[in-house]
């Protein structure tokens, strides 16, 4: 069974940081482009970071440039995909979905093109 499992979500204060994690199983996710969404209250998902297969490419979206950085890693065969997310805002409060694409790109997955999985989403909650 395909999974993208989110964790590291939960309330912040502004300023501070976390380190989300999407952990995969149950496919060869290293041949997988992958990326983090973000979905507020009453707001379509949008695009935050992509990384390619090899992890030597990146996108982020303009509001998160700078203070997010996607970086993915292989150990014991586990496929991990990690959002760091520092100088957080009350506007990066949302739920944050992970998601990968085999025959695509970063690129094209940040525009939502070529997505096979999604994760179920770990809830992000800025105060101010």
């Amino acid at each position: 069974q395909v999974q993208l499992v989110e964790s590291g979500g939960g309330l912040v204060q502004a300023g501070g940081s976390l380190r989300l994690s999407c952990a995969t199983s149950g496919r060869t996710f290293s041949s997988y482009a992958m990326g983090w969404f973000r979905q507020a209250p009453g707001k379509e998902r949008e695009f935050v970071a992509t990384i390619s297969v090899g992890g030597a490419i990146t996108y982020y979206t303009d509001s998160v440039k700078g203070r997010f950085t996607i970086s993915r890693s292989r150990d014991n065969g586990k496929n991990t995909v990690y959002l760091q997310m520092n100088n957080l805002k009350p506007e990066d409060t949302a739920v944050y979905y992970c998601a990968a694409g085999r025959l695509t790109t970063a690129q094209d997955i940040s525009v939502k093109k070529g997505i096979d999985y999604w994760g179920r989403g770990t809830l992000v909650t800025v105060s101010s």
